[in-house]
């Protein structure tokens, strides 16, 4: 019981390290820290190589261990690959994820130009459905569809933030109707 207990601590440990060393990199390919973790590095794949000359009998112990084992040599191959594109000049930080604009009102107000093509595309499918569904009468103003949809977008943002969002045309009972969905 004592030495499944010591284990069990060691295996945490080594989580908490492979963590914190997961971190450190990140904060390296980002340009927060000016040098690469080289040290902790090699102390936790010797730790770890300690770990593997040691005999667990325990099956959930060796399986978390081989689990983190395999987990490091994944970030390795990922940390090595960075690197790799770093000495060659073709790995790009990406600052964006660090330099955030604080005003999110400012983002909000900004109507990319994208949305006018696709409320084009919106509208000649809400057309094209009132032609099939057979409906008399005058069809919506194209102005009033963006208005509509405009609307609808500053709802969808108040209720669920900033999630992309896209509206398609479907047909429900004979009638033409917009629907909104989520981008994947």
């Amino acid at each position: 019981m004592k030495e499944r207990n010591s284990i069990a601590l060691a295996i945490s440990e080594l989580e908490l390290g492979l963590k914190d060393l997961q971190i450190r990199y990140e904060q390296y390919f980002a340009g927060v820290e000016k040098r690469e973790p080289i040290r902790d590095r090699e102390e936790l794949a010797r730790r770890l190589r300690f770990m593997s000359n040691r005999r667990i009998i325990q099956t959930d112990l060796r399986f978390r261990h081989q689990a983190l084992l395999a987990r490091f040599q994944s970030y390795a191959t990922h940390w090595d690959r960075i690197l790799r594109l770093m000495d060659e000049g073709k790995y790009e930080r990406h600052l964006t994820k660090l330099h955030k604009s604080p005003e999110p009102e400012a983002a909000s107000v900004h109507v990319p130009s994208s949305q006018d093509s696709s409320t084009d595309r919106l509208y000649q499918d809400l057309l094209a459905a009132r032609k099939t569904c057979n409906l008399g009468g005058a069809a919506p103003d194209k102005q009033q569809v963006a208005e509509f949809l405009t609307k609808q977008r500053e709802k969808i943002r108040e209720k669920f933030g900033d999630r992309e969002v896209d509206f398609v045309v479907v047909t429900e009972d004979g009638k033409p109707k917009i629907k909104v969905r989520a981008k994947k």
